[in-house]
């Protein structure tokens, strides 16, 4: 009987298996690094908004604290896009005709509001909460980056899930004193600028991380304890009115400063934080 197929083929069909191996690796890196790249996941990219309002006039320049316009941050899931009165508070004294502004003035005279781009949106089936983020020592700045240097707003982090996730399984990395939540130029501590935290009595009705408070200044000859003009909750009275200082522990890295906080703050195991029923409800 004739061979029908000649010697060369048994050469060619490896070469095909080879190649579409090859073709599936590389369709299948292709397909990794496009959805993580800015075209799906908008990662520096500026929207156009009806106003270009700057976070770094109004946070830098005028000094404008966070809470001023995202008034529910420390409270509510959602930090909260500020209402047309909140604009009109300050621009129906200054600023009154500018032609940038007339979105502000049409939306504050008609009750319309005033059709924002969501800068950072998740996807639906993700439950994200700031106020236990902001109350357990996340500041904005460690996912929003350094908002006040945005004339225009952006995404700086790419907010999926791998994202997220490399936070969730070491938190103590960006953790910081709740009295530097919303300084977007906190730097962690080194020696040669180290932090100083003390503990006093958990309070009723307010979140855990509040028994903490920090000084960035040696607060006394000692580091380990030291009398002086105690934070809000520092320090306690006692029978005679004398206070008593409280002890303070000197950290100059971000994993000891992180350790630390991560026990005081209650923070649950990285287990449980990285579990799926975390943000998938």
């Amino acid at each position: 009987m004739a061979q029908i197929f000649d010697r060369s083929s048994n050469a060619l069909a490896r070469m095909s298996l080879v190649l579409t191996g090859i073709l599936v690796i590389a369709l299948g890196v292709t397909l990794n690094e496009l959805q993580r790249s800015p075209w799906v996941t908008r990662q520096g990219q500026r929207p156009d908004q009806p106003v270009p309002f700057s976070h770094k006039h109004h946070v830098q320049g005028l000094g404008l604290q966070c809470q001023y316009c995202h008034t529910s941050v420390e409270k509510s899931s959602y930090a909260g896009i500020p209402p047309t009165k909140t604009c009109m508070n300050c621009h129906a004294q200054i600023w009154t005709n500018a032609d940038l502004l007339e979105p502000v003035r049409h939306s504050w005279a008609t009750g319309e509001s005033i059709p924002w781009i969501k800068v950072h949106d998740l996807p639906d089936f993700v439950y994200f909460n700031h106020s236990v983020h902001v109350n357990k020592g996340i500041g904005c700045a460690s996912c929003h980056g350094r908002v006040d240097l945005m004339p225009l707003m952006y995404a700086q982090n790419t907010l999926q899930m791998e994202w997220c996730l490399n936070c969730h399984r070491n938190p103590g990395k960006n953790l910081r004193p709740t009295s530097e939540i919303y300084n977007m130029a906190w730097k962690a501590p080194s020696e040669e600028k180290p932090v100083w935290c003390s503990v006093t009595d958990a309070k009723v009705g307010v979140p855990t991380a509040q028994s903490v408070s920090c000084v960035t200044n040696d607060p006394g000859s000692t580091t380990t304890s030291a009398s002086l003009e105690m934070p809000q909750g520092s320090s306690a009275m006692a029978g005679g009115g004398m206070v008593v200082p409280a002890s303070y522990t000197k950290f100059t890295s971000q994993k000891a400063l992180g350790d630390f906080l991560i026990d005081q703050y209650h923070i649950r195991p990285p287990r449980q934080l990285a579990s799926c029923e975390t943000c998938h409800r």
